[in-house]
């Protein structure tokens, strides 16, 4: 895990980790920072230095194939396919948090919701 709203394209030509720029990238950018900007801890970029000491996503947000090469994903194939807009969100560091750490989770990704959801 990690916290990251990250966008398409998230394969590119090569299969290696580099920018794979999609038509509507600055859109997607966009969408990402909607979310990002309302998380402080994801907003910083690197959330979890504990974890992965060098991984740094400016404003919080990512290029699907510069964090990893995907091929085959889900976001990518419904854009292609289906027009569909979709970002992939990593909410934690810790893929299973505890149930009793779930409503500060809440808190910090509430107002994000609320200003993803205002994009429509």
């Amino acid at each position: 895990g990690s916290l990251v709203v990250n966008y398409p394209f998230d394969d590119d030509q090569q299969g290696i980790a580099i920018y794979s720029k999609s038509p509507d990238d600055a859109v997607f950018q966009q969408l990402a920072l909607s979310y990002s900007k309302e998380n402080a801890k994801m907003y910083q970029g690197s959330p979890c230095k504990d974890m992965y000491p060098t991984e740094y996503f400016p404003h919080g947000i990512t290029n699907g194939a510069q964090w990893y090469n995907v091929p085959g994903g889900m976001q990518d194939w419904n854009y292609l396919n289906t027009n569909c807009f979709e970002v992939t969100i990593e909410l934690g560091c810790v893929k299973y948090p505890k149930a009793d750490e779930l409503p500060e989770y809440w808190e910090q990704n509430r107002r994000s919701l609320l200003q993803f959801m205002k994009q429509v």
